[in-house]
């Protein structure tokens, strides 16, 4: 697996793996099987894994602590903070105060049984906290040996520039694939102006580029995108016409419709690593195997016309979750 940049000092494998899966939102998970899927990507060369504190509220930061147990100098890892859940899971609210901050890091290092946390993301921006603020104790905790590289998540241009002059960003993570291009106007501008690498969520558009789907009925009713707007029934269709261009490109070039959607992220510069995510090895390998598929010029350009911005039909999040991107 190659490795690619983010920022000045952080390399990470090309394609990461994003955990949040293995414990919530996408069905029952297995953690046997989800330890297998993490120590199968590092034997593949994937060291970049992406958890947080809020998947399955603290118990996938555990998982990943698990999981590395033993292998830590084989492995980066990626957590988050900022989004607040009970104990019994309800969501409390973004939280970007500054004894927030020093508390959750340590909450997250003792969970994931780390010394030091390799990327810490503030997830979602908290409009009622100056970013400087938050960003200025996240800073604090580098120089305290307790995290290495600061980065943002869901975060507009102007808040990333404010960030970055608090602390150098290594990193922003925002969604961005074939049906969510949005970051393409003005965040990867900034993100290169600035020096800060990209790390992609959901780059096989939560599944749905993979062509595994073809009816909305697909997806458990413990599956959270039933209620994305963009599986909806009055989208899934026009959507699901979308996927078969990607599948006639897999077709011709002997490979899956999700392996043609992770190379077109791929293909979008060397400072972005994408972090699909998947509870299964199958899934994993064939991900892990998008790094070796090259797209050609024409290839690029046929999936460009069909994903032209308005050709998805739907947001990326129901109206609640879209309120809290972008800030």
């Amino acid at each position: 697996m190659e490795t690619r940049k983010l920022g000045p000092e952080l390399r990470v494998s090309a394609l990461g793996l994003g955990c949040m899966g293995m414990s919530e939102f996408y069905g029952a998970g297995n953690d046997a099987e989800s330890l297998d899927v993490i120590h199968r990507a590092l034997d593949l060369g994937v060291d970049f894994l992406d958890t947080a504190d809020m998947y399955g509220v603290g118990r996938n930061e555990e998982l990943v602590g698990r999981a590395v147990r033993g292998r830590r100098e084989y492995v980066k890892v990626a957590t988050k903070f900022g989004n607040m859940r009970g104990p019994d899971g309800e969501r409390l609210g973004i939280n970007g105060r500054p004894d927030y901050v020093r508390e959750a890091c340590d909450a997250s290092l003792k969970r994931l049984g780390l010394e030091i946390i390799d990327l810490y993301y503030q997830h979602r921006v908290d409009p009622n906290v100056p970013i400087e603020d938050t960003v200025g104790e996240m800073s604090r905790l580098v120089e305290r040996g307790k995290v290495r590289f600061l980065g943002l998540s869901e975060a507009a241009p102007a808040t990333i520039r404010r960030a970055h002059a608090t602390h150098p960003i290594a990193a922003l993570q925002t969604e961005y694939s074939l049906w969510s291009r949005e970051p393409e106007e003005e965040i990867l501008p900034t993100l290169r102006e600035l020096g800060i690498g990209f790390v992609p969520y959901s780059p096989l558009g939560r599944g749905f580029l993979t062509g595994r789907f073809t009816k909305p009925d697909d997806l458990s009713d413990d599956d959270f995108r039933k209620n994305n707007p963009r599986f909806s029934p009055e989208n899934f269709e026009a959507n699901r016409r979308l996927v078969a261009v990607v599948e006639s490109v897999a077709a011709r070039r002997s490979a899956k419709a999700g392996q043609i959607a992770l190379a077109w992220v791929l293909a979008q510069g060397t400072d972005i690593a994408p972090i699909p995510g998947t509870k299964r090895v199958r899934y994993l390998e064939e991900n892990a195997d998008a790094a070796n598929v090259e797209l050609t010029r024409d290839d690029l350009e046929e999936l460009d016309q069909a994903f032209q911005p308005g050709a998805v039909k739907g947001t990326r999040y129901p109206e609640a979750g879209m309120k809290a991107v972008n800030l």
